[in-house]
């Protein structure tokens, strides 16, 4: 008996000293001396590169500008209070330019382009003789026209010869208040108004980077509030002394006849867009005969109209 309890407590005391010698063990295991310990590297973040945009070349930035020059122009008309009552509708309102304001022997041959399904024809056979010629002409070019000859437009655009004009978006009358002219309807609101000059105002300038300069609307109509807003939104209104070609009506003779009375500083309206017509003739034949007199063919632009 007293054997048993003394090997019970002998196994006890055993324990317990094995106990007390115990060791808390961790998760990790231990490192041998050999070995090294593993830093562990920081995640590398790739940089979020900004593209850089592309300068604006000179001509781009002129563009820019231009547009917005025009953009805050357009945004002062529509935003005007009070323009007035229309008190006119023709052809030679107040304030609409008629003739060069010179005694040079000087003439202005503008010639309109209206489009539409039966104006958007290109008179090659004119435009062909002023530049074998040299003579210089302003051209006076509709929307739908320019939509209808894009590469002829760009070709006459790119010809020192010519300007390129503004002639209208959809080639109406402009007015405060609904009317017409020749059978084609006007504009009947200021809005409508700004809509069909900086319509084509905006479409010439993105093809050629340049605004132009005058304005000629369908018809050659007009109130005369129409032509305070045109000269708001930065264009002369011109018009012409000279019926050179009625509506490119007249036959070869009679636009040769009607140009002839040109004097110094006229403008004459012609048209470039009825290949079928007189005028490319007609035209022939005026040019040679007044470049005889010792009269010379001009640029709006290089002239203060009146």
């Amino acid at each position: 008996m007293r054997g048993t309890i003394g090997g019970v407590f002998f196994i006890s005391i055993l324990l317990l000293v094995a106990c007390s010698g115990l060791e808390v063990s961790t998760t990790k295991e231990p490192v041998r001396g050999d070995e090294k310990v593993k830093e562990e590297k920081p995640v590398q973040r790739e940089e979020t590169k900004v593209e850089e945009l592309p300068e604006l070349t000179e001509e781009e930035l002129h563009k820019q500008e231009a547009l917005e020059e025009l953009t805050k122009r357009e945004n002062e008309v529509l935003n005007h209070s009070d323009y007035g009552e229309s008190n006119e509708f023709h052809e030679f309102v107040t304030g609409v330019k008629t003739r060069m304001k010179t005694d040079e022997k000087v003439i202005a041959l503008t010639l309109d382009a209206c489009g539409g399904e039966n104006g958007s024809g290109y008179d090659d056979e004119l435009i062909s003789f002023l530049d074998q010629h040299n003579i210089k002409a302003n051209l006076f070019l509709n929307a739908r026209w320019i939509e209808a000859q894009p590469t002829i437009f760009m070709e006459l655009a790119n010809n020192s010869l010519f300007t390129i004009e503004n002639h209208g978006t959809e080639h109406r009358p402009l007015s405060t208040i609904p009317r017409s002219a020749w059978g084609i309807e006007s504009t009947a609101s200021k809005e409508e108004i700004v809509a069909e000059i900086i319509g084509n105002q905006k479409m010439i300038l993105e093809h050629t980077g340049k605004l132009p300069k005058h304005f000629r609307s369908g018809t050659a109509f007009y109130d005369d509030v129409s032509v305070k807003i045109a000269q708001d939104l930065g264009l002369e209104v011109v018009n012409f002394d000279i019926l050179g070609d009625a509506g490119a009506t007249f036959t070869a003779d009679q636009v040769k006849e009607s140009i002839l009375q040109a004097t110094s500083g006229s403008i004459v309206i012609l048209h470039m867009n009825h290949p079928e017509s007189g005028t490319a003739e007609g035209v022939k034949m005026a040019v040679l005969n007044l470049l005889e007199q010792g009269f010379s063919f001009v640029h709006l632009q290089d002239y203060e109209l009146e």
